[in-house]
């Protein structure tokens, strides 16, 4: 049990800690709250629903992945570093994919609502 709460705590500091240095983890949150009254008034099921939410939920997991690499990768240099460039590119190319993807999921959803499928 010891273990847990530890794990709890910890994430509990990733969070705030996140949200108070990264103004994209405090978009994500603010569409993540938006999403849960979105995916009830589009999601025509409730697995529908699920998955709308669970997507931009999955846009913030990728967000706090890549700020975490981002904060890793400034920790070892401040100095300009080609590679350490292209590390953080790849990061933020994970989260513009998982955009992508929720927006995808989202028009999907919409064009099912509206009948069009």
């Amino acid at each position: 049990m010891l273990r847990l709460w530890r794990a709890t705590i910890n994430t509990r500091n990733g969070l705030v800690f996140a949200v108070r240095s990264e103004q994209a983890v405090r978009e994500e949150l603010a569409a993540l709250a938006l999403s849960l009254p979105g995916a009830w008034l589009i999601g025509a099921t409730t697995m529908r629903r699920v998955e709308l939410v669970a997507v931009v939920a999955f846009v913030l997991v990728v967000e706090l992945l890549n700020t975490a690499i981002e904060k890793l990768a400034d920790r070892l240099t401040t100095d300009h570093d080609a590679q350490i460039g292209r590390v953080k590119d790849m990061g933020s190319a994970a989260v513009g994919v998982s955009l992508l993807m929720a927006g995808a999921f989202w028009l999907f959803a919409l064009a099912e609502r509206m009948g069009a499928f």
